[in-house]
């Protein structure tokens, strides 16, 4: 460690101005605060996704003064991927960031799971997560830079009741985080994950409606409340930045303390 390496930090390192950030699912719960901090922190964001929000994340994001593209796409379509990843290169000039965000959750009881409830999970959640990095690589690879964000949970630790898929996906996407960073390490490529705990979004309001789901959800966290949408957005900031470059391989969890009661 050196005097000068010290004084060379500055909070510019969490800048991402002039930076193209990918997020898959960007317009919708978590993935729309993921794709409003990128922008907040200077980033233009690409968006591939297949629900529509009339125009509300356009809104937000160019309110910030950078560039949003918005893809009406399905992620787990043949092919999809690559035309992600060209589409944004041929909109922003290359790719500098990717969050695998988009996700589905699908609950039923452990014997009446089929493959019906599996597959399109195991497809959303992690294959396209993989497809999408194996050719966002082909871009960071050759610039010898780039950052993969994976959206994990803190099911990737534990085993959740009532959606196997849901855990088994969350659980594969932190070892491929590890997989791919052991691979790209060398080419200063950085690939973690972050791991939201429970939020209060569209997706959770049938949980926290529930007077004895939401008890159980609120008795598990130390803060003793549902997380908020802006909880996570310095996470993701710092995983997407220059502030990061020596973090891979690492699942930053941001529970309220979940995981350790």
């Amino acid at each position: 460690m050196t005097i000068s390496s010290m004084t060379a930090f500055s909070m510019d390192f969490f800048s991402l101005t002039g930076k193209t950030a990918i997020v898959t699912g960007g317009n919708t719960g978590l993935g729309q605060a993921f794709s409003m901090a990128l922008a907040k922190a200077g980033a233009n964001i690409y968006i591939p996704s297949v629900s529509q929000d009339e125009g509300e994340t356009r809104a937000l994001i160019e309110q910030q003064g950078v560039d949003v593209e918005l893809v009406h796409t399905d992620i787990t379509r043949p092919g999809a991927p690559l035309q992600v990843i060209t589409g944004c290169c041929e909109r922003f000039g290359t790719v500098d960031i990717l969050v695998n965000n988009a996700g589905i959750y699908t609950s039923n009881k452990v014997q009446d799971f089929t493959r019906s409830d599996w597959d399109p999970m195991i497809n959303v959640n992690l294959t396209a997560a993989f497809e999408l990095s194996y050719e966002a690589t082909k871009v960071m690879i050759p610039r010898q830079a780039g950052k993969i964000i994976n959206v994990c949970s803190v099911l990737s630790y534990r085993g959740g009741q009532w959606s196997p898929a849901y855990s088994a996906t969350k659980h594969a996407l932190a070892g491929f985080t590890k997989a791919y960073c052991d691979e790209l390490a060398k080419y200063n490529i950085q690939v973690n994950g972050i791991a939201p705990g429970y939020y209060a979004t569209a997706t959770t309001r049938v949980t926290r409606a529930k007077a004895k789901t939401n008890k159980w959800v609120l008795d598990h966290i130390p803060a003793n409340r549902w997380g908020d949408t802006q909880d996570v957005m310095g996470a993701i900031i710092f995983l997407a930045s220059r502030a990061s470059d020596y973090v891979n391989g690492h699942l930053l969890v941001v529970d309220g303390g979940f995981l350790v009661r």
